[in-house]
């Protein structure tokens, strides 16, 4: 199926077949790594905040072609950005797209950048994929559980390399760590600490404001209601990454802020990105942001007890028979200390930096050999349901049971019920055959 057509049939009833499976030439470089006519062609969709910091630290085969946002200031201040910043990224000003899937028509793009509001996400990440493009999608990587069902069957359906990001799977010292816990350095583990991330808030509409010429306010409501315009809003992750509509709580000390990023560096450690816990209790009485804990399969117990400035922000510490660890982003401590001998230096200025350039690196060499990445849909996926498993139960105020193999509460059909949400017309998951 030919680009063109893949848009006329998804604008008609999103009902799509596969798309193309060729990689294009000059993704295929040789053994040396790509010449100057051999870059990697990107459309970036969505160029706010987020996306300044990943293009900043791109790999240098990568060429930025176009812009996508359903607000078009948005792409006019990126594009300025990228003549100050980078103009390495591009050889001349980026067109501008209000519709992302116009770009995938008139563009020729190799993959894309997802770095949408959360809402918004799972669904342009599909349409990417059906499209014939690789992904590399902001995380949280989707809204609901449904919506990384669907990813995980488009990803395998479509044959494509999406990478989500979570980017401390490429940070080398917490590999190295992961790999200690998961190889049995500290015996059995049974307990992990994490922080006890703070939950998304209600969304009360507000009084409407006039919309901005050159926002397409129902294509950024997308498949939530269409609620009337306000700045408080729109733009950035500060004024709607809160709210539940638009996101699982995605500040920084959020469930699907920086708990995205701990309870993934939770499952890499582990060794258990195939599956997910089975049980949320409450460690204290149930509220919307009470402590919880996570129960394993194996017997580990997750606890998210931890005060937002007390702990390790982006991992856990690990306790076993022989000792504990504590696996942050770019920072290892061990009990006994050498534990930890022979682990990579760490970067001291990316403790808390992005960190995002060997995550990318490792998108982009995935996308030469075909290999899987670091940080797959399915990783993804079960990492953000455990997001989703904790909003929910405090959502309920009760503790739930989960079964992951088939990915649904036990004996609770309220929650169940919980696991999608209705979706505006126009804006519905596609059939993945």
């Amino acid at each position: 199926m030919r680009r063109r057509d893949f848009l006329r049939q998804g604008a008609v009833g999103l009902s799509l077949t596969v798309a193309p499976l060729i990689i294009p030439r000059r993704v295929l470089a040789g053994p040396e790594g790509p010449g100057a006519n051999d870059r990697i062609h990107i459309g970036l969709i969505g160029p706010g905040g987020r996306a300044h910091s990943l293009l900043d630290e791109s790999p240098k085969d990568v060429r930025l072609v176009a812009l996508a946002d359903c607000d078009l200031r948005q792409c006019r201040k990126y594009n300025k950005w990228v003549a100050e910043k980078r103009p390495d990224l591009a050889t001349e000003k980026l067109p501008h797209y209000q519709d992302y899937r116009a770009m995938f028509e008139k563009e020729k793009l190799d993959a894309a950048i997802v770095a949408t509001t959360t809402h918004a996400r799972a669904l342009i990440c599909i349409h990417s994929m059906q499209a014939g493009l690789d992904v590399y999608s902001e995380k949280p990587l989707t809204l609901t559980i449904e919506e990384g069902q669907y990813l995980v069957r488009a990803e395998q359906r479509y044959q494509r390399i999406l990478q989500v990001g979570t980017q401390q799977r490429s940070v080398p010292i917490d590999n190295f760590g992961s790999d200690l816990v998961k190889n049995g350095a500290l015996g059995k583990v049974h307990t992990v600490l994490c922080a006890n991330f703070v939950g998304p808030e209600q969304w009360k509409p507000s009084e409407g404001e006039t919309v901005p010429e050159e926002l397409n306010w129902d294509m950024w409501c997308h498949q939530t209601e269409l609620v009337p315009y306000t700045k408080n809003l729109h733009p950035g992750l500060d004024k709607w990454g809160k709210w539940r509509a638009y996101d699982g709580g995605g500040l920084s000390f959020g469930v699907t802020g920086w708990g995205t990023h701990a309870f993934d560096q939770v499952q890499r450690a582990l060794g258990t990105d195939d599956t997910t816990p089975t049980e949320v209790r409450f460690l204290e009485d149930p509220g919307p942001n009470a402590k919880v804990s996570l129960h394993y399969a194996s017997g580990v117990v997750v606890k998210c007890e931890y005060g937002l400035e007390e702990g390790p922000g982006l991992g856990g510490i690990f306790i076993g028979e022989k000792g504990r660890l504590e696996i942050n982003r770019n920072k290892l401590v061990s009990d006994p200390p050498e534990l930890i001998n022979g682990a990579p230096e760490p970067d001291d200025k990316a403790i808390y930096a992005s960190v995002a350039g060997p995550h990318l690196q490792n998108w982009v060499d995935c996308m030469r050999t075909r290999q899987k990445p670091n940080a797959s849909a399915e990783v993804g996926h079960n990492s953000s349901v455990i997001c989703h498993l904790i909003n929910i139960a405090r959502e309920l105020g009760r503790p739930l049971k989960w079964d992951p193999a088939a990915e649904s509460f036990v004996g609770d059909e309220e929650a169940n019920a919980l696991r999608s949400r209705p979706r505006r017309k126009g804006y519905e998951l596609p059939v993945i055959s």
